[in-house]
């Protein structure tokens, strides 16, 4: 066993222009969640910092600089696991909070699972979390992408919704020195997604899941397919008789193609420390490290 830790940066079509500030700000979240490791804090620590760097960095459709819903907002979904109490925490359509993985650690605390809007923007001012304007976390690069979208909104195919690519929900899975196993997810959505809409991210074994017995896993693409086939927890449950967790990503992701038509991607760490991702999309930014290798892996 030894520690471990891995992010994402969100599996889409990521454009080649972004593929840098993708990578590099992937690399500089896990060197932000490897030191809390690396220095004897624990994984539930690391994940939020790591998920936080990835908050703060408008690369990412994460905190500032996410996609903007039909109304021109900003509407942050995020969810936090701890997998050694299988204690969970979410939040959904939070518009007035920066950082919204920080409030889904207060909910995860409190004696509630899943907080939403109004009520967990009430629920961020009580514990101490500062509430800001959303236009503070809308950038010109989404605002110009939303008039875009408004000037040709995203079409159907047959009964279900056909999503505009450019995913960039960032997640992270951690394994700490006494083993135990943290994940968690955040996400601004879909781009110029209906006001309301709340995908996988903060849906515990959906968008995330952890538990010390398996390992954890954190989801990334199309939402309404990955919440389908349960992706995360699916790729836990499947962590079982040694297997690796790199087949079963890939197996995940077959089944959330197969079952769905689903697109996407995961990031997975296990019980003994090792990683695995996969994903079925053109890119998918990643970066990761464990206990032996002597610098961090980022890729896109």
């Amino acid at each position: 066993m030894g520690i471990a830790l891995i992010v994402h940066g969100g599996a889409g079509a990521i454009e080649e222009h972004q593929v840098v500030p993708h990578r590099d700000g992937a690399r500089r979240a896990a060197q932000i969640g490897w030191e809390v490791l690396t220095k004897g804090g624990n994984a539930l620590d690391a994940v939020q910092a790591a998920v936080i760097a990835m908050e703060d960095d408008p690369a990412f459709d994460a905190g500032v600089g996410s996609f903007l819903d039909r109304d021109g907002k900003v509407s942050l979904d995020a969810s936090l696991m701890d997998g050694r109490t299988l204690d969970a925490g979410a939040v959904a359509g939070v518009q007035r909070v920066k950082n919204p993985i920080a409030l889904a650690r207060r909910v995860l605390e409190s004696e509630h699972t899943f907080l939403i809007a109004r009520g967990a923007e009430e629920f961020a001012a009580e514990k101490g979390i500062a509430l800001i304007e959303n236009a503070a976390l809308r950038t010109p690069e989404q605002i110009a992408i939303w008039e875009q979208c408004r000037a040709n909104p995203p079409g159907r195919d047959g009964a279900r919704y056909v999503p505009l690519q450019g995913f960039g929900t960032v997640g992270c899975v951690a394994v700490d020195r006494a083993g135990n196993i943290a994940a968690g997810t955040s996400t601004g959505g879909m781009k110029f997604k209906r006001v309301g809409r709340v995908g996988d991210s903060p849906l515990i074994g959906a968008g995330v899941y952890a538990d010390n017995a398996r390992g954890g896993a954190s989801s990334t693409g199309w939402g309404e397919a990955i919440t389908r086939v349960v992706l995360a927890k699916y790729a836990v449950d499947a962590l079982v008789d040694d297997r690796d967790p790199r087949d079963i990503a890939r197996a995940a992701i077959e089944h959330l193609a197969r079952r769905v038509g689903g697109t996407g991607g995961i990031i997975i760490a296990d019980a003994r420390g090792r990683i695995g991702f996969a994903f079925n999309t053109p890119r998918m930014a990643r970066a990761f490290i464990v206990e032996g290798m002597a610098e961090i892996v980022a890729e896109c």
